[in-house]
């Protein structure tokens, strides 16, 4: 219904708290938004681990009866949105296996570009998977692996991957957190008292009234136990490439990535996109939620005045009954409204954080001038997506991706539009406050910083014939 690339996945994990799956359960729901499709938390209460997870939102996979059956103090989490593997509660984490005689437990943000491959040997070898997720690999990596030390057993596994993860892992005895050498995925460590908490996001944080300690560093593994946490640097050292795209959507505006605050860089991608496509207009309106931020820091930098002209329903489930009468853009109608109130006879200028087939945005602007608007400006804070990402987000292929295919004026026309600018990426990297070097900008510039298997990249390639 919407033409967003999607959130990937969140993971937390708590130790040392007899409330952990409470809590862990409100650090998912301050997750939510990286994923909708799935939820599942598994807890350890020092003998055992136990799990529940199911399809559907936090709170509707989670009742007080469900945690009640989740004892112990400590515990991890995941909030899913597939993006390797098929839909289904089979693919639904934390996934937990006993492994040479012991219980572990996995949740993994990212997507590991060589699963496919490492899946066929290890069939060949005669391992029967349970799911067809790419976070099942590392576990048969692992089981493979000669007795000894956990740490250096998932070392010796995580050494065959490619890709991206921020993993946690959870015994009857540690809490383990690990983020790949190049960081593409956002990891953090936190406190409640004298339990440590690791999650994708500060929100999650900020939700149970935890302090923010620290990013987990790229190639960095944390070891929680009884003993306190300890540091290791088990993975040769790899150029850093942060995902620079959590800036532009992904993460909630009130959290802090990568050791920035998320709602600082999207005004200030707002502020340089006003520079950089100015045009005279009586209104900045946003496309509610993801573009307010970037939306007020256009109006800030153009003198222009801010207006909420298109309300957001918070109330849209996962299934609804279509009309029989058909309904002019009806999905997105179901979602977003426009103000007539504000927008008659105005001259509008709505800022979005991306344009993916561009269907959405028509529907927007066409919307807009029903409601009245005169003129309709489409901005957008963050530079034409044209290539697919591999590593952990859900991208349509490189054909429908329309900025690949269409140039900015063709993209304009096609979404009925007065005009449209788009970020510049010397300008989304100055408004993220980095100079091009440890980030991953691979969905706008195609310089891919992992290399992936070669059917994929015949996909990634191909370009729509016109």
């Amino acid at each position: 219904m919407f033409d967003k690339l999607k959130e990937e996945c969140g993971v937390f994990g708590i130790w040392g708290n007899p409330e952990a799956s409470n809590l862990t359960y409100l650090g998912l729901h301050a997750l939510q938004h990286r994923g909708q499709e799935g939820a599942g938390i598994a807890s350890s209460d020092g003998t055992s681990l136990h799990i529940h997870k199911e399809l559907g939102l936090v709170t509707d996979v989670f009742d007080a009866a469900a945690l009640a059956k989740l004892p112990g103090d400590s515990a991890i989490g995941h909030v899913r949105y597939g993006t390797s593997g098929s839909r289904g509660v089979k693919n639904t984490q934390p996934f937990a296996v006993d492994c040479n005689g012991r219980p572990i437990a996995i949740a993994h943000n990212g997507n590991l570009v060589n699963a496919t491959a490492l899946r066929h040997e290890l069939e060949q070898q005669g391992a029967i998977f349970f799911s067809n997720s790419d976070t099942e690999v590392i576990l048969h990596l692992l089981a493979r692996q000669p007795p000894g030390e956990l740490t250096v057993r998932l070392q010796h596994a995580l050494e065959q991957v490619r890709g991206a993860y921020s993993l946690i892992f959870l015994t009857q005895d540690k809490l383990i957190g690990v983020r790949d050498p190049r960081g593409f995925r956002p990891l953090i460590l936190g406190k409640l008292k004298d339990s440590w908490i690791l999650a994708s996001e500060t929100s999650a944080l900020d939700l149970i009234e935890a302090t923010y300690e620290r990013e987990v560093e790229p190639g960095e593994m944390v070891v929680i136990d009884r003993e306190g946490l300890r540091s290791l640097r088990p993975f040769e050292e790899r150029p850093h490439t942060r995902c620079i795209f959590e800036h532009v959507y992904f993460a909630r505006p009130d959290s802090l990535v990568f050791g920035k605050s998320v709602y600082a860089s999207r005004t200030r991608q707002g502020a340089r996109l006003a520079k950089e496509h100015p045009v005279e207009a009586d209104l900045v309106i946003p496309c509610p939620d993801s573009g307010v931020p970037a939306a007020i820091g256009y109006a800030e930098e153009s003198g222009i005045p801010f207006a909420m002209g298109i309300v957001r329903s918070h109330y849209v489930g996962r299934t609804f009954i279509e009309p029989t009468q058909s309904i002019r853009h009806f999905g997105v109608k179901l979602k977003l409204n426009a103000l007539r109130e504000v927008l008659v006879g105005k001259r509008v200028i709505v800022v979005d954080d991306s344009i993916v087939r561009g269907t959405t945005s028509r529907k927007i602007v066409k919307m807009l001038r029903a409601a009245g608007a005169k003129e309709v400006h489409m901005r957008i804070s963050s530079p034409p997506t044209s290539w697919p990402c591999y590593y952990g987000v859900d991208t349509p292929s490189r054909q429908e991706l329309i900025s690949s295919t269409h140039t900015v004026d063709e993209i304009c026309k096609h979404i009925t539009a007065d005009t449209l600018g788009y970020l510049s990426l010397e300008g989304l990297r100055e408004a993220v406050g980095v100079n091009g070097d440890g980030y991953c900008d691979a969905c706008f510039s195609g310089n891919y910083p992992v290399s992936f298997q070669q059917e994929e990249e015949k996909r990634a390639l191909t370009v729509l014939e016109a």
